[in-house]
C-alpha cells in the first residue's frame, strides 16, 4: 500500500535551517521515518515553501511511515493542531481515467544529455575523459527551456497540459495574419512557480553537486492512465533522491477562475 504524507516544517529552528537548506539532509531526515524498505522500492518527497512561515514536507511512501523525529528536531512538538498527516494513496489512484482533469504541481531537474556542452565545469570533463563519456547531463537554465522540456514529454507520462483559457478578444482587437507566427504555439494551462539553483556535497567527496530545478503548476488532461499511475509511483525526471520527480494531483477548484 502506498501512502501520501505531509508534515509540517517549523523554519525558525536550528535543525530546520539545515534541512531547508540542504536537499540531502532532507533526504536522510525522509529515510529515517521509513522502517522497512524492500531493494526496488521508490520513495519520492517535495518541499513545498510557498509561504516560507510554513513549509511543508510531501513524502510517497510504499509503506507507512513515522515522522515523529521530524516533528521532535525540525516542528512544534509540545503544539496543538496536526504535526503531520499520513493518507492511503489508493483513492486517487482510483480516480485515474482518460478525459478526466486535475491540478497539479511537480517539482523537477530539466535536463539534457549532450555530446558537446558549451559550458562545462573542469571537474566534469576531468571526469568524461577518464571514463570515456560520450555525453554530458546539462541543466536546463533558462525558463523557456525548461517549460518545453516539460511540454515535450508530457504524453509519455500519461497526460496532456489543454491549451489556456482566454477570453474572446473584443471586436476590433482581432491579431491580425502578421501578429501570428508560423512556429507560434498556443498557450498552455501550466506556469513555472519557482526556480533554484542549490549547491552541496555529497559525504566521502569533495565535488560539489548542483542541483536547478523548476516547480511547474497547472492543469492536466489524463491520456493514459496507466503511464500516469506510473509517473506518479515511480517519480519524473532525475534528482529523486533530492526532492524532485513527486507529482501531485488535486482537484480543479470550482470557483470562478
Amino acid at each position: 500500500m502506498t501512502y501520501l504524507s505531509r508534515v509540517r516544517i517549523n523554519p525558525l529552528r536550528a535543525a530546520s535551517r539545515n534541512l531547508l537548506a540542504n536537499p540531502r539532509a532532507l533526504h536522510g531526515a525522509v529515510l529515517a521515518g521509513i522502517p522497512d524498505t524492500a531493494p526496488g522500492d521508490r520513495i519520492l518527497w517535495r518541499l513545498d515553501a510557498d509561504h516560507p512561515r510554513r513549509p511543508m514536507l510531501l513524502v510517497l511512501t510504499p509503506s507507512k511511515p513515522d515522522w515523529t523525529h521530524v516533528v521532535e528536531q525540525a516542528g512544534w512538538p509540545d503544539a496543538e493542531g496536526e504535526h503531520y498527516a499520513i493518507r492511503d494513496y489508493s483513492p486517487l489512484l482510483a480516480q485515474l481515467a482518460v478525459g478526466r482533469e486535475f491540478a497539479f504541481r511537480l517539482k523537477a531537474s530539466p535536463v539534457q544529455n549532450t555530446s558537446k556542452p558549451e559550458k562545462a565545469s573542469a571537474h566534469r570533463a576531468k571526469t568524461a575523459a577518464e571514463l570515456h563519456h560520450r555525453s554530458y547531463r546539462m541543466a536546463h537554465r533558462t525558463a523557456a527551456q525548461q517549460l518545453t522540456w516539460f511540454l515535450d514529454r508530457t504524453t509519455r507520462w500519461g497526460f496532456t497540459v489543454p491549451e489556456a483559457r482566454t477570453d474572446t478578444p473584443a471586436p476590433g482587437l482581432e491579431p491580425s495574419a502578421s501578429d501570428v507566427t508560423a512556429d507560434a504555439r498556443p498557450g498552455r494551462e501550466v506556469r513555472i512557480t519557482d526556480r533554484s539553483r542549490n549547491t552541496f556535497t555529497k559525504p566521502g567527496t569533495r565535488a560539489p553537486v548542483t542541483l536547478t530545478t523548476a516547480t511547474f503548476e497547472g492543469r492536466l488532461q489524463i491520456t493514459d492512465p496507466g503511464l500516469l499511475q506510473t509517473a506518479l509511483l515511480g517519480g519524473i525526471g532525475p534528482s529523486k533522491a533530492y526532492g524532485c520527480g513527486l507529482l501531485t494531483l488535486a482537484p480543479l477548484s470550482t470557483g470562478p477562475r
